[in-house]
């Protein structure tokens, strides 16, 4: 691994709190989750159009949810947004229900 790969690594892994890391862990999942079915729609085709539609859109739409927690709850912007983060999470629980009972239905 070169130095300077090391060296943010360290940082990051030195100045971002744990809550944050785990945000950022599942924002790469959703991102990858994404990628993973574009590469499968390029590949094998688009047959349930709506179905792919929906999982890229649940995926698209939950790393914008986590993005938004991210900037919520991060302690470098409590000046900006105000409070703990305890309001930014319950408003991340909610868009992810509301967001996924749209996705079901929209499957059919």
């Amino acid at each position: 691994m070169p130095a300077s790969v090391a060296a943010i690594l360290a940082d990051y892994t030195g100045r971002t709190p744990l809550r944050l890391r785990a945000i950022d862990a599942y924002m790469a999942f959703c991102a990858g989750v994404a990628v993973v079915q574009l590469a499968y729609c390029a590949v094998v085709g688009t047959f349930p159009y709506n179905a792919f539609l929906a999982g890229f859109g649940s995926a698209a739409a939950c790393f914008v949810f986590a993005a938004a927690l991210r900037m919520r709850t991060d302690p470098r912007n409590a000046q900006q947004f105000g409070g703990r983060g305890e309001g930014a999470f319950a408003e991340f629980v909610v868009c992810h229900v509301a967001l996924h009972f749209v996705v079901a239905n929209f499957l059919g």
